[in-house]
């Protein structure tokens, strides 16, 4: 079973029922820290537990040490998930009502926890949902405790002392999902150093998606990356974006495209800025 799996919102309807089913609503935003958990109160998919980024998808920031969304600490998250109801068996849906970043987040932090298979994103988001018709919930999530016991993957993982150390390296890919201007320097709404980290490819997360908000068919993903991989091996490729979020949405992409999963370097741009010792690059 591919690691990278996709849902529709007629599939998931059908599948509501299912007893292993757990639904996770990813909804976030990041200038308005209470958006996700309103929206989530305002309606959701019935059944769907509200997972919030930074709070449960993220660890404590420790300023000018991490970025701005660390990882959380592997036994906190094991924890959280059992609470809403994930069993080692478990069938996971993951949605936001964006492009995908914030599920996509979820999805590759399970896979560091071991959970690689029937893990899924709603293709399209909840934007695809409301296009088919299907009604939203204001009922609270009935589940019990479930029984997942994960453990962390960190060959999954590089650090700002890895990626350093590579740098150069004829043979490293390093991908980075932000948009093209912050990537280039132009603009940084987000974090006080602009440009991008040496060496690395703009591969913006949201041209992995098509105009309706769908992801773009394996094919046409195999051939974006393609582009950016040319003869390097996919084995040395290392994604990351501002804060290690939406470089999730690119490993899930590359997955979907029949790629292995690849490293992510968590820490990522706000995290490489806070040692004035790093190399920072401006331009395309």
């Amino acid at each position: 079973m591919p690691i990278a799996q996709l849902i529709s919102p007629q599939d998931l309807d059908g599948k509501k029922d299912q007893p292993n089913l757990v639904l996770l609503d990813c909804r976030f935003a990041l200038d308005d820290l209470d958006y996700g958990q309103r929206s989530y109160a305002q309606g959701h998919i019935a059944g769907a537990s509200f997972a919030d980024l930074e709070r449960d998808l993220s660890g404590r920031v420790s300023k000018g040490v991490t970025g701005r969304h660390p990882l959380p600490e592997p036994q906190a998250l094991v924890e959280r998930l059992q609470a809403w109801g994930v069993n080692d068996d478990s069938d996971i849906v993951l949605y936001d009502d964006g492009p995908g970043a914030f599920a996509a987040r979820a999805w590759w932090l399970l896979a560091w926890l071991g959970k690689r298979d029937g893990v899924f994103i709603l293709d399209g988001g909840l934007k695809a949902w409301h296009a088919a018709g299907l009604p939203l919930s204001l009922d609270a999530p009935r589940q019990g405790v479930g029984n997942f016991a994960g453990t962390p993957d960190n060959s999954l993982l590089l650090s700002a002392e890895q990626l350093q150390q590579r740098l150069g390296d004829p043979a490293l890919t390093l991908l980075d999902a932000r948009a093209e201007a912050r990537f280039r320097g132009e603009v940084e709404p987000i974090d006080p150093v602009a440009g991008h980290i040496p060496g690395a490819h703009c591969a913006v997360f949201t041209d992995n998606l098509g105009s309706d908000g769908r992801f773009l068919s394996a094919q046409a993903l195999q051939q974006r990356f393609a582009a950016h991989l040319g003869e390097r091996p996919v084995s040395e490729l290392v994604a990351y974006c501002g804060s290690g979020v939406t470089a999730c949405h690119n490993l899930f992409a590359l997955c979907l495209a029949g790629y292995p999963l690849a490293q992510l370097y968590a820490g990522s741009w706000s995290e490489w800025i806070t040692d004035p010792a790093r190399e920072v690059a401006k331009g395309a």
